[in-house]
């Protein structure tokens, strides 16, 4: 992924006032270990004006979903559940011609409670730029979840990290 990708997502979520955290890889890397990843993984919160901040934001950057779905449509509630049982869709995928190398991935319902996660996320500083983090313990739960090779792996690194952390006594 590409760094000043990266930023300018954050820069425009910020800019747009968007209730989100990073998850996924790129939370990892945050957290502190270093892997590849080639995509953004979000959860927002699915409040209707919330995601339609979202989607402007991204919109701006010339993001848009591979499938034909409007922000409208991802703002309802019943219309994301009906993709979740009819289509067993996790995630809506955004693209961008600008950002070729960091599509994005919207998570189709909360996979936690937003509010908390949110209160007890980790807020790192990236260039003077407040990057949004869901926090360890809850990373870690959603690639127990997950469950892939890649997310086996990134658990015991992150593991280590929360170790380190639980022994300094710090945040992460």
């Amino acid at each position: 992924m590409e760094l000043n990708s990266f930023e300018t997502i954050i820069r425009a979520l910020n800019g747009n006032g968007v209730r989100y955290l990073v998850v996924g890889g790129m939370a990892v890397v945050v957290h502190g270990h270093g892997r590849m990843t080639h995509d953004l993984d979000l959860v927002i919160a699915l409040d209707h004006d919330n995601v339609l901040r979202a989607f402007a934001a991204l919109q701006g950057l010339d993001y848009r979903p591979r499938v034909p779905v409007t922000a409208a449509q991802f703002a309802d509630p019943a219309q994301r559940q009906a993709w979740i049982e009819h289509r067993n869709m996790t995630v809506l995928n955004l693209y961008s011609d600008r950002f070729r190398t960091t599509p994005v991935d919207l998570f189709v319902q909360e996979p936690f409670d937003f509010d908390r996660a949110h209160e007890n996320a980790h807020v790192a500083d990236l260039d003077g730029i407040a990057v949004h983090v869901v926090d360890l313990a809850t990373l870690i739960t959603m690639k127990q979840v997950a469950d892939r090779t890649i997310d086996r792996d990134d658990i015991r690194h992150l593991r280590i990290l929360q170790d380190q952390c639980d022994r300094e006594g710090g945040l992460t």
